[in-house]
């Protein structure tokens, strides 16, 4: 029997970006870039993205720019529309449900084919999913199955990757058994980590599997091409898959992706037509805000710092040097002054616009208040209680963050922020290249990084999760043990218990902003320059971020 799950999960109304980009002169919109061509995918659309990929393996991605590459090329059992609701995509119709929650059985398509022209079967779903839970394989993000039967269990090593939650019931037909009711399972089968993948294809690879583009096959409205290696190419490809189902849909026949990571320089290669879709910050962002092509895309992440507590003697143990910094960022000042792209203010660890109470409606954010704040006398507080504490009189270290023009910008004003309000301190920003900050980050090679989490489906979890003890983005390795109560608490809760499961979810959110956990700094949002004769972009704000399938050049 059918049954519809829901837990105060807000399905984010993606924004069709088409609506926002009318209008406009040829003059100011770079209008000459993009190429029109005829239904059967004859558009050429000439993207600009800010860092380098740093995977594209489904098992092993982590990231905003990955998992946009993979949206494209890849498909899953589901795909979010254009009001980012999931719509059966590798399914030929939405997953019968049973009552009690537990069990998905899901009808696949039998006209989906790899790029190859070989069928996309039940058993490749079953593998890619038994490869990312894999140990073997280290994905950072095998904890996001856990929902799955068997998922925690076979990646602590504790029971075999066949013993996973997941079944094909011939050649085209999953079942898929959960160990508990999860209200936001089925957002997670539209995200790319549980795409299927051809194991034919990764085992004649090897360890070369997905190092370039042609080395995987593709099941998406797109194939990835001219990708030469992750986190160090700077230009690639999406081209029209001809094998792909619903390829009748897919207008454009190419998709020419370049890393620029200066605004000014995104900004001429906009006015000079190479380029219809830019990413701008900082002066250049509201020097442009009046431009009918402009456009700010408002995303459910939280860009936040984090602290290395790895080592017993870690001055960032310190709970009232980590306050002292928090509280010395005037995160106002940085998103009005610095940013300029419509990024607002954190109040706390969780997005604002993303859930909603299941039973006042009232956002989470809001609900939960202004957990952290610009306060200059308090900041000088925790700071000499800090000092006091650890013995010191002062302290120098570095802030680390990508190295795109917008983040250079921001973690330079927090080191003026820092320095101004806490006497004595030193901060060293260190801009690096994006798969750089994540190789060192995961490797526990820093003092501070600037870095944030997009929510991968819209629900409190999707950041709760993230600083239980031992979790592998856990960065820091943070730990508090009410913390790990109220998280556990919540994941424990049955579907009748949302707003005890709500509740459990606030108290987490709490307890890290009390504790200072991680110092949430803003809310990210995009400031676009789009070409206005490129329309029906679709975002997603939470999720895999863009989506091309549907986009066409104006003619």
């Amino acid at each position: 029997m059918k049954k519809n799950l829901t837990f105060g999960v807000v399905a984010l109304c993606g924004l069709v970006l088409a609506g926002c980009y009318g209008g406009g002169s040829a003059d100011t919109n770079g209008s000459g870039s993009a190429s029109s061509g005829s239904a059967d995918g004859g558009g050429v659309f000439n993207l600009v993205v800010p860092q380098e990929m740093p995977s594209a393996d489904l098992s092993v991605a982590t990231d905003t720019i990955s998992f946009t590459a993979l949206n494209n090329v890849y498909e899953g059992i589901y795909r979010l529309d254009e009001d980012s609701k999931p719509q059966p995509a590798g399914a030929s119709e939405m997953a019968e449900v049973s009552e009690d929650g537990l069990t998905y059985k899901i009808k696949l398509r039998e006209d989906a084919k790899w790029s190859n022209g070989e069928p996309v079967t039940a058993a490749d779903y079953v593998y890619g999913w038994q490869r990312t839970v894999d140990p073997a394989t280290a994905s950072e993000y095998a904890y996001l199955f856990a929902p799955v039967e068997n998922a925690e269990a076979i990646t602590a090593g504790d029971k075999d990757k066949s013993e996973l939650g997941i079944k094909a019931v011939g050649d085209y037909e999953l079942e898929i058994t959960l160990a508990k009711q999860t209200p936001y399972f089925q957002y997670l089968l539209a995200f790319p980590s549980f795409f299927p993948q051809s194991q034919a294809v990764v085992e004649e690879h090897g360890d070369a599997y997905a190092s370039s583009s042609d080395n995987a096959v593709y099941n998406g409205p797109f194939t990835l091409a001219d990708f030469d290696g992750p986190g160090t190419d700077t230009e690639w490809t999406y081209k029209k898959n001809e094998e792909y189902w619903d390829k009748d849909a897919v207008q454009l026949s190419e998709i020419k992706v370049s890393v620029v990571k200066e605004s000014s320089t995104a900004l001429n290669l906009f006015k000079d037509g190479q380029a219809d879709d830019v990413i701008l910050s900082g002066e250049l962002a509201q020097q442009n805000a009046n431009d009918p092509a402009y456009t700010s895309v408002k995303e459910a992440r939280t860009s936040y710092i984090e602290f290395n507590q790895r080592e017993d003697d870690s001055p960032f143990k310190n709970v009232n040097l980590r306050k002292a910094i928090s509280y010395s960022i005037n995160r106002e000042a940085l998103v009005k002054q610095v940013m300029g792209d419509g990024s607002v203010v954190s109040t706390g660890l969780i997005p604002a616009d993303m859930t909603k109470n299941p039973e006042t409606n009232e956002d989470f954010a809001a609900e939960a208040g202004e957990l952290v704040s610009y306060d200059q006398d308090k900041a000088k507080e925790y700071w000499e209680k800090a000092k006091s504490e650890l013995g010191i009189d002062s302290l120098e270290f570095e802030l680390m963050a990508s190295d795109d023009d917008s983040t250079k910008k921001v973690i330079e004003y927090i080191q003026n922020s820092i320095q101004e309000n806490l006497d004595g301190v030193k901060v060293k920003p260190t801009p690096v290249p994006f798969s750089v900050r994540l190789d060192r980050s995961s490797s526990g090679d820093f003092d501070t990084v600037l870095g944030g989490w997009g929510a991968d489906y819209a629900d409190p979890s999707s950041f709760t999760d993230l600083f239980v003890t031992g979790n592998s983005y856990n960065r820091g390795q943070w730990s508090n043990a009410d913390y790990d109560k109220a998280v556990e608490a919540s994941a424990s809760k049955d579907a009748g218990d949302e707003q005890a499961r709500w509740a459990d979810l606030q108290e987490a959110n709490k307890i890290i902003a009390e504790d200072m956990g991680v110092v949430p700094v803003y809310q990210k949002a995009e400031g676009h320059l789009v070409n206005p004769k490129v329309k029906g972009i679709v975002h997603h704000a939470a999720g895999a971020s863009w989506d091309y399938k549907w986009t066409y050049i104006e003619e």
